[in-house]
């Protein structure tokens, strides 16, 4: 048996996505696209049915399911990033909905939503220093984008 495999319900872009995501996020591909046999709810022959790719290395399959179903912020993909350029490379490509934008939550042009978070932010707010890792996880939830020069200097109570 192979591990899940998450299904991205999309309303005739998943293509489109998978080939985005697979541009953006290192040691990602789209494998294979399937085109319907026949006519669907959702489409009609030919059309683009599903796509199976990979995103850093992880499988998914995207699915041209229609318009019944939106994606929400119940389901995230985390990116932990190594400093301020990957968060702001990742931020910059990923966020087309400002108003869903928050402690470095952000969602793109397909809906769905992203967590663009600095590892550092782990070991801020896990400070053996409560007030430290106080000031930290207040400073961040100030925040669209994270920025992480700030949140280092409000854990330094700067």
């Amino acid at each position: 048996m192979h591990g899940p495999t998450p299904c991205l319900w999309f309303d005739g872009n998943a293509e489109e996505a998978a080939r985005f995501y697979a541009g953006l996020i290192p040691a990602s591909s789209v494998q294979h696209v399937q085109r319907a046999p026949a006519d669907y709810p959702a489409g009609e022959a030919g059309d683009v049915l599903a796509v199976d790719f990979t995103l850093g290395g992880r499988k998914f399959k995207g699915l041209n399911g229609g318009p019944e179903f939106k994606f929400n912020e119940a389901v995230s993909f985390v990116i932990e990033c190594a400093d301020q350029g990957e968060i702001d490379r990742f931020w910059y490509a990923l966020s087309a909905v400002p108003e869903s934008e928050q402690c470095g939550w952000c969602k793109d042009r397909f809906g769905l939503s992203w967590q663009i978070i600095p590892t550092r932010l782990y070991e801020l707010l896990g400070d053996p220093d409560p007030a430290r890792a106080k000031r930290a996880m207040e400073a961040m939830l100030q925040q669209k984008r994270i920025i992480l020069s700030a949140l280092e200097a409000a854990a330094d109570g700067a």
